[in-house]
């Protein structure tokens, strides 16, 4: 998969990490939204299927149902069309793996096409950007099901039941939007507001100044693309635009004063009241959101291809993962499929944390499982409650760190299958654990064999986006008389290229194998174009146009 010449860069081997892989983080803001709507999508289909003596339906309607899970960060406006998106996606994927599973028995076909689908999940996620929990609830669901026994005959009536759940799914993910219409948006709005007053906070701390500015340029931009996507500008929408301006304009120039108004901005961005008007010039500042707005999306065929060295390793690990559990016997190949497929990250480092992350989490949650599942068999109702407590917790927790919501995901996992009939615990929860190991060490190997040699050249053109981005805003900052919101569009866009560099170059950081890396042209073009992104909140003037120069 390598791109590089025989004169390349001698290249560097990165040591695996150990500590801090499983240090607990700070909840999410939003944790319990996730944790509720996966309770309120997934109770009524299976409450349904319990009354009517068919438990062993669920697996189709928890197809649906789980596409709840996804978009929470989302403006409902831009929500209603990824939870469609991923609704569809998880019919189209639940589509293959029925009619395949209706078509053949032979077990290594059916790995063979879960790993196929694995790695057409995996890429789309990425390139959509997504969001968690990304391709591996859909692979999940696919993978399963290629094991379910089907006849084509039963294919559509279970498609169907596929389809309400994840109606009701939709429903449930919009729900919100009746109390809080702007939430998301108020969310990540703060949140810039937050970063950047953390940043106006170390200008005497040099230590810290770098990684607090990626840190305050990220969230300003992730704020950016939220509001970007939330269709109409309403009048709140325009306060909110202004807001992230002075967050912006913090990160020109930050002092303590400003730090402490952003803060005071931010706590009252909480709940539903006004929101704060900050002075920002509407006709200079905030046009530039008109041109965002006509500009044209990246074709999804350029955010495709960086992506290919990821499948390779995504297809090749689940279908191996696959192969050795059905050659060790084990009787379950998609659990291993499964586990393969959850670890591919940016890079092996963050593949190296999720494989240990998975392990950890899979192995206790095997533990809880024989804990619970004897309050699970005293009937049909309590092992459809003790799914819907694990899925609570499973979500709750996840946020805190992957191998802590693998907890409550194992024994649901578990718990699930014995919606058709009762199984064997000590089988259960043998397979269990062999599948996890194979899987994680089969899918790490195949990280590790295919390199993405890619990663490099990504960063050289992430580069060279930012310089052209970089000259751009020099060049209207230098105009007499730019065009309206000109100047507020190409800081925009500089301040974009900025944190796609900075990510473009964190993932090839975590390359096992890779050329060495420029990291000093990285850090001085960062440096450069926050220069830059500073003169361009400052405005025209001799000035500014010789800090945009430097």
């Amino acid at each position: 998969m390598s791109s590089v010449s025989p004169l390349s860069p001698p290249v560097r081997v990165r040591r695996l990490p150990l500590a801090g892989v499983l240090r607990l983080g700070r909840p999410s803001d939003i944790w319990f939204k996730p944790a509720l709507s996966v309770v309120a999508a997934v109770a009524p289909p299976n409450l349904t299927l319990l009354a009517f003596d068919r438990l062993d339906l669920a697996i189709y309607t928890m197809a649906g149902s789980l596409c709840a899970l996804y978009a929470h960060n989302r403006p409902y406006a831009a929500r209603a069309r990824v939870l469609a998106g991923v609704v569809l996606g998880m019919l189209g994927g639940l589509t293959v793996a029925l009619v395949t599973a209706s078509l053949t028995t032979d077990a290594v076909v059916l790995v063979t096409v879960g790993a196929l689908l694995a790695a057409v999940q995996k890429v789309l996620c990425d390139a959509t950007r997504l969001g968690p929990p990304g391709h591996v609830v859909l692979t999940f669901i696919s993978s399963a099901s290629l094991f379910a026994p089907q006849t084509l005959g039963q294919v559509p009536g279970h498609l169907a039941l596929a389809v309400c759940a994840g109606a009701w799914a939709w429903l449930v993910g919009m729900a919100p939007a009746l109390v809080r219409p702007h939430g998301p948006e108020r969310r990540a709005t703060a949140h810039a507001l937050h970063a950047a007053a953390a940043y106006a906070g170390t200008r005497a701390a040099d230590d810290g100044r770098a990684g607090s500015r990626a840190a305050a340029a990220a969230a300003v931009h992730a704020a950016w693309q939220c509001l970007l996507s939330t269709g109409a500008r309403s009048a709140s929408r325009r306060a909110l635009e202004g807001l992230v301006v002075r967050a912006e304009a913090a990160l020109a120039a930050p002092d303590d004063t400003e730090a402490e108004r952003l803060r005071a901005w931010a706590r009252r961005l909480r709940g539903t009241g006004p929101v704060p008007r900050p002075n920002v010039r509407e006709a200079g500042e905030l046009l530039g959101v008109e041109a965002e707005l006509e500009a044209p999306a990246r074709p999804l065929r350029a955010r495709l291809a960086p992506l290919a060295p990821i499948a390779l390793r995504t297809a090749l690990g689940c279908a191996l993962a696959g192969y050795v559990s059905l050659a060790l016997g084990i009787g379950r190949p998609y659990w291993a499929l499964v586990t393969a497929a959850s670890l591919y990250q940016a890079n092996v480092t963050l593949t190296w944390s999720r494989g240990v992350q998975r392990v950890v989490g899979n192995v206790a949650g095997v533990l809880v499982f024989a804990a619970i599942v004897p309050l699970a068999h005293l009937g049909q109702p309590a092992l459809v409650l003790s799914c819907l407590l694990l899925n609570f917790g499973a979500e709750a927790l996840i946020g805190r760190n992957y191998w802590l919501g693998s907890v409550c995901v194992t024994p649901m996992a578990l718990l699930i299958t014995e919606f058709a009939r009762r199984q064997e615990p000590g089988e259960l929860m043998a397979d269990r654990v062999a599948d996890t190991l194979v899987g994680a060490l089969v899918g790490f190997v195949a990280a590790v064999v295919v390199t993405n040699r890619r990663a490099g050249d990504r960063v050289e053109e992430a580069l060279g986006a930012v310089e052209r981005a970089r000259g751009h805003a020099a060049r209207v900052l230098a105009g007499p008389h730019p065009a309206p919101g000109a100047l507020e569009s190409a800081r925009r866009h500089l301040a974009a290229a900025v944190v796609d560099l900075r990510a473009a170059s964190d993932a090839a950081a975590g390359e096992w194998w890779q050329r060495a890396l420029p990291e000093e042209r990285v850090m001085r073009a960062e440096q450069a174009a926050h220069r830059t992104l500073a003169a361009t909140v400052r405005g025209h003037g001799p000035h500014s146009l010789e800090d945009a120069q430097a």
